[in-house]
């Protein structure tokens, strides 16, 4: 008998802790310090992807974010980050494989609308999405809304315009008596490299990587679609074309400008072969070109560890890139779609949510100081004299609503105004000819995905100086020709045409669809 009783306990005690252990429809119940939640609440729970370093406090922040998320919502979330040069390779498997999942930062907004990937949201956010709508700039929506007329994304609400800027050291500018707003071209920068070259050795004068920047903004280009399709149109003009932005004299010049700045030694050998990457502590370079908003120099200047100024070189231009930089999408094949609007909406009005998505948790990854800012224990900012290894980094663009996040404080101060000063800037912006336009080009994905293979063959090596460009400029375009470049650049025309009537007449238009 005592067996008896021995063995129906262990077996009871198998099948609890086989149920407590398995997924039940999506729902778990969240164990931890609240125990008189754990008793009465299930939660749905959702799996969401993000851009960033899987950090050694993931989990912990994970649990704590999920513990206020229960609270407040009955939701949970399983927090998962992907490295940069992985993340747009496993969203696509991902998503073509129809693996579950419900959340994610997307990188290639339009053409994965365009496969159907993403949740179509116009319908929710009158009601469990109407929090955020009404908390994000319209620009923003504006700028997310595709061809159909279709909101498939939640935009992050930040900087309307991502301009082109130029750091450099602040001990340097104030040694040799810079005026940085002098430099505004790229060969207006020769003079100052020579100097810098003669006089700080030590200094790499321009960091760089494969994925460049796009100096053609400076002439008031941008792009129609994204840079592996090399289309462009000048952003103000109301009746330009689309054009090969690689046949212009303007890229011309970029081109030989940045070809001589590589043969004398101002770019890094290895600019064609480097991905791109954060800016990496106490590395001694001059000159670096970033997208940013107003007081980026802050946080570029927390990233290099030593004090950095900017100069923005291209116009405050509001255009879809800029407005589609960081966007929250929801799979559409999700089974919990009403949960995951739910989430976002909190994520972009909740304080609370999003600092601690930004931050970590207070007290482990940072404190605050007497004025309510933010010191990062990583950054030795906390007090602590060492910097201390990273716990926990959230990656602000991927993950909503700024304008809800503490301002950093420590060393390099953000103004107690910082986002006060944004909202000034963004009503100062200029919108471009073409926002909220977008191709659709599924019925020449052939073409397309000949053109960026073409793309990833030369414009590395092109747009870092790293090779001859008499030689290598004709053999890309003649490559771009063959693959379709010319048939791509008339239908995207085509469209385009379409697409200004139908805004003169204020109409949506459904008729952007390929023959």
């Amino acid at each position: 008998m005592i067996h008896s009783c021995i063995w129906n306990r262990f077996i009871k005690s198998v099948l609890i802790t086989t149920m407590l252990t398995l997924p039940l429809s999506g729902c778990i119940s969240i164990s931890g310090k609240n125990e008189e939640f754990d008793k009465n609440i299930n939660t749905v729970n959702l799996i969401y992807y993000t851009l960033g370093n899987s950090d050694p406090d993931l989990k912990m922040v994970n649990d704590k974010i999920n513990e206020v998320l229960a609270q407040k919502i009955g939701i949970t979330i399983t927090y998962i980050k992907i490295g940069w040069q992985e993340y747009n390779d496993r969203i696509n498997t991902l998503i073509s494989t129809g693996t579950p999942f419900d959340i994610a930062f997307t990188t290639d907004y339009s053409s994965y609308v365009q496969r159907g990937a993403w949740l179509r949201l116009d319908s929710y956010l009158s009601n469990f999405g109407k929090d955020m709508y009404d908390a994000i700039d319209p620009v923003l929506w504006q700028g997310v809304r595709m061809e159909d007329g279709g909101i498939y994304g939640v935009p992050t609400n930040k900087e309307l315009a991502v301009r082109m800027q130029w750091m450099y050291p602040e001990t340097l500018v104030q040694k040799y008596d810079i005026d940085i707003t002098k430099y505004n071209t790229l060969e207006s920068l020769d003079p100052l490299f020579q100097m810098i070259k003669e006089k700080e050795p030590s200094y790499q004068l321009m960091e760089m990587d494969k994925d460049s920047q796009n100096f053609f903004a400076m002439y008031g280009y941008e792009y129609v679609l994204d840079k592996p399709l090399p289309l462009m149109v000048r952003s103000l003009d109301p009746d330009a074309h689309v054009i090969n932005i690689f046949e212009t004299k303007e890229a011309r010049q970029v081109l030989d400008t940045l070809r001589s700045y590589y043969v004398k030694g101002y770019i890094n050998e290895d600019a064609a072969l480097r991905e791109s990457q954060n800016l990496k502590r106490e590395e001694r370079v001059f000159w670096k070109s970033a997208g940013g908003g107003p007081l980026s120099e802050n946080s570029w200047s927390k990233d290099r560890g030593y004090k950095v100024v900017a100069y923005p070189v291209t116009p405050p231009l509001i255009t879809t890139e800029s407005v589609r930089g960081g966007i929250m999408a929801i799979n559409a094949k999700s089974a919990h779609p009403v949960e995951s609007v739910k989430f976002l909406n909190l994520l972009n009005t909740d304080p609370e949510i999003r600092n601690l998505f930004n931050y970590g948790i207070e007290g482990v990854h940072y404190t605050l100081d007497k004025s309510g800012q933010v010191l990062l224990k990583s950054s030795g900012d906390s007090g602590n004299d060492p910097v201390s290894e990273v716990g926990y980094e959230g990656v602000q663009y991927t993950q909503g609503n700024w304008f809800i996040l503490k301002t950093i404080g420590g060393k390099y101060p953000d103004p107690l105004d910082k986002w006060d000063q944004y909202r000034a800037a963004n009503a100062e912006y200029v919108t471009s000819k073409l926002l909220g336009f977008t191709p659709n080009l599924t019925s020449m994905s052939i073409q397309v995905n000949l053109i960026k293979m073409v793309w990833e063959k030369y414009y590395p090596s092109l747009m870092t100086g790293s090779v001859d460009v008499d030689r290598v400029l004709p053999k890309f375009n003649e490559e771009l020709k063959q693959a379709g470049l010319d048939e791509v650049r008339t239908e995207v025309q085509r469209q385009l045409d379409v697409w200004r009537v139908d805004q003169m007449h204020g109409i949506h238009s459904v008729r952007q669809k390929a023959h």
